[in-house]
């Protein structure tokens, strides 16, 4: 295997893996209550939230890197 299909199944695993992560993450108010006076609008992550939250930033990355990495690639 060559450095350029390392990279394309890198790029193709992380883009779904961030897909589920972003789908399975819960929102904690709707989009009605941004502009009520619901208390629920600035909420901090605990748990499970957070750890799919830094999964999701932590795929994300791997999938922006390695599109670059892509570009970059001479062919």
């Amino acid at each position: 295997m060559n450095l350029g299909s390392i990279l394309e199944t890198t790029t193709l695993i992380s883009a779904g893996l961030s897909v589920v992560l972003i789908l399975l993450q819960q929102r904690g108010a709707s989009l009605g209550a941004g502009f009520g006076s619901n208390g629920e609008l600035y909420t901090t992550r605990r748990g499970l939230d957070k750890s799919l939250f830094n999964a999701t930033v932590v795929f994300v990355l791997i999938f922006v890197l390695s599109i670059l990495g892509l570009l970059l690639l001479p062919e």
